[in-house]
């Protein structure tokens, strides 16, 4: 069974509320065909005991259950059989479980179900959705409570809530975030967990040891925690730690692999804030997993961006970035991370290899902004020296796109606000040549450039601009 799926309320919420014309309308249609390659079982026999149940302990109550953030459980028979056309609509389209990549077993965690599935579940609700013997129902999973991989090592938050106004503008709340550790770290994994899902959009922590954060915090006189600066976090970071989107996970790092954690470092948690309508208060929570095995290698970051100025209107606006490896290195990638806005529409990431071949990444058809999920390998992908990370990104600007902001739609360019618009594709990596433990660290093109570590989002700290970040 997969590790905890984080679930963006949004989406989760869309998916209980689909509207019973549309559940007719399927029921009446696609539902008497089954799925391409699915053979129909003997009318009667496809039961949730023994076929349905399996299915959904393991793939949906990981969040349909009470006290998750789905806005319905999915635990038991009585569950299941009141909701068999909605669970035969959204299984069907792919809906859910929620996966948007384009992929053939190469990740980690895939949230797909099987044409053998899906067609069982179509079978079982067009058939009276029956119970079948109770004693084959699976035990239920046990989950853990509160943090997903267990008690961190260090659990940082604000001193106070934050209060978010009702309307106005996305607001960037810097909190400081002492971690007061003597000597340096490495950390295998973090942990977001937002106070206040309906208003968090993103978190990045941020770190910093030059003290500069903390005298922000301190000459802040808004009344409230932390401190807001125009366009990123007002301090050159050290470097990050990680950051959470919607439909993100928390996972641990492959042994032998850390990100580096200085001394008396400060986490500057960065929380996008959006406002629901009505007063909110948020206290995010930040878990820090520190490495348990000695580090060989640095988990590093490169970001690949392509420019942006989509015309309003336009439905299919395209653009394409290019970004090299740090030279002079084979690297191995281990995660891939594509971030667009409301408009996008769809984005692959190629790297191109010397040899003039090239190697999809990830590519991901139809994207979804409330499920931004960092795509972990399951076996690393190796990169030789010369090789050139591709990015094509096609966005919807168009009154056809239910998602546009924008009525009418106005010309959309890079910012930090949802309403704007970017285009990055986060890769991480580990050099081949550095051995840590041997006495071997590298310095690459990135370091210079004072490179962040895992789940870093530099990019988002760009104000509006035709073009990306530098």
């Amino acid at each position: 069974m997969s590790k905890t799926k984080t679930y963006a309320l949004s989406a989760l919420a869309a998916a209980g509320v689909i509207s019973a014309a549309c559940i007719a309308a399927h029921h009446a249609s696609a539902l008497a065909a089954g799925p391409d390659g699915y053979r129909a079982r003997p009318k009667g026999s496809v039961t949730f005991a023994r076929d349905i149940a399996p299915i959904m302990l393991d793939n949906c109550t990981s969040c349909h259950r009470q006290g998750e953030i789905a806005p319905f459980p999915l635990q038991s028979y009585e569950d299941a059989k009141k909701r068999a056309l909605q669970l035969a609509q959204v299984t069907e389209s792919r809906y859910m479980p929620p996966w948007h990549a384009d992929s053939h077993g190469e990740f980690m965690d895939e949230r797909r179900l099987t044409t053998e599935q899906i067609g069982l579940i179509k079978q079982w609700a067009e058939e009276g959705s029956p119970m079948g013997d109770p004693k084959l129902i699976p035990p239920q999973p046990q989950f853990p409570k509160g943090w997903s991989l267990g008690a961190p090592d260090i659990v940082l938050q604000p001193s106070a809530s934050f209060r978010m106004a009702a309307e106005g503008g996305d607001v960037y709340r810097c909190f400081v975030l002492p971690t007061n550790t003597t000597e340096d770290k490495y950390v295998s994994a973090i942990e977001v967990r937002p106070g206040n899902s309906r208003i968090v959009h993103h978190v990045i922590a941020y770190l910093d040891t030059s003290g500069k954060a903390r005298q922000l915090e301190a000459n802040n006189k808004d009344g409230q925690p932390g401190y807001s600066v125009a366009g990123g976090i007002g301090v050159l970071p050290t470097g990050a730690l990680g950051g959470w989107a919607p439909g993100n996970m928390p996972r641990l790092l492959p042994d032998g692999v850390g990100t580096r954690l200085p001394k008396n470092a400060d986490v500057i948690l960065q929380v996008h804030y959006h406002a629901s309508g009505k007063v909110e208060t948020d206290q995010t929570r930040f878990g820090i997993y520190l490495s348990k095995t000695p580090i060989d290698k640095r988990l590093r970051l490169m970001p690949v961006f392509a420019p942006l100025s989509i015309p309003a209107g336009d439905a299919n606006y395209s653009t394409n970035g290019r970004f090299p490896l740090p030279f002079g290195h084979n690297v191995s990638v281990l995660e891939v991370m594509p971030h667009m806005h409301l408009l996008g529409k769809q984005m692959t990431v190629t790297a191109d290899l010397p040899d003039k071949s090239s190697k999809t990444l990830v590519r991901v058809p139809n994207w979804d902004f409330n499920w931004q999920t960092t795509y972990e390998y399951k076996a690393p992908v190796r990169l030789p020296i010369g090789t050139v990370l591709s990015l094509n990104a096609v966005y919807d600007n168009s009154t056809g796109n239910p998602t546009n902001p924008s009525r009418p739609p106005k010309h959309v360019t890079w910012g930090e606000q949802t309403t704007d618009e970017m285009c990055i594709a986060f890769v991480w990596y580990t050099i081949d040549s550095e051995h840590i433990t041997q006495g071997k660290p590298v310095k690459d093109m990135l370091d210079m450039l004072g490179g962040l570590g895992r789940g870093s989002l530099r990019g988002l700290r760009r104000q509006s601009s035709d073009a990306p970040p530098p």
